[in-house]
């Protein structure tokens, strides 16, 4: 899992925060920190027994959807949403939400072929780096 962030973080985002972010990120080990706290609630999609992309959730918000570079555009991510969003109908959600960052075209395009709705931007403070998050929100069907 913590090879899914670094490649993520390597390929994503590196590119588009400032030195001092990256050197935070890469410091602090925050990647590394958030799969010793939250690993164990994370979901997890195994291709060849390889993991090949990661999900977690708290309540009815993705908090964090990673797949390998080596992986993308095989339907990893959208089987990964796919069981998160059963899984928060299952718990009551009538809604998901999800944060990205307007530079990253491609989740955009991607939460949008799902059926996710622009619902507002505002400051990316996790980085520092001057970027915008956007936030997206989906209604749920009723569990079945």
């Amino acid at each position: 899992m913590k090879a899914i962030l670094r490649d993520t973080f390597e390929s994503t985002w590196r590119p588009q925060i400032t030195e001092a972010s990256i050197r935070r990120y890469v410091d602090t080990d925050i990647g590394g920190r958030f799969v010793e706290r939250c690993g164990a609630d994370m979901l997890v999609a195994e291709i060849g027994g390889e993991i090949a992309g990661l999900i977690h959730c708290v309540d009815d918000f993705v908090d964090a959807l990673h797949v390998s570079s080596g992986f993308q555009r095989r339907g990893v991510g959208r089987r990964l949403m796919e069981l998160a969003e059963r899984e928060m109908a299952a718990k009551g959600f009538r809604q998901a939400r999800l944060e990205t960052d307007t530079f990253n075209e491609q989740s955009q395009s991607f939460y949008k072929a799902l059926g996710y709705v622009e619902m507002g931007r505002y400051p990316d403070e996790e980085w520092q780096s001057g970027l915008t998050t956007v936030l997206f929100e989906k209604a749920l069907g009723d569990p079945e």
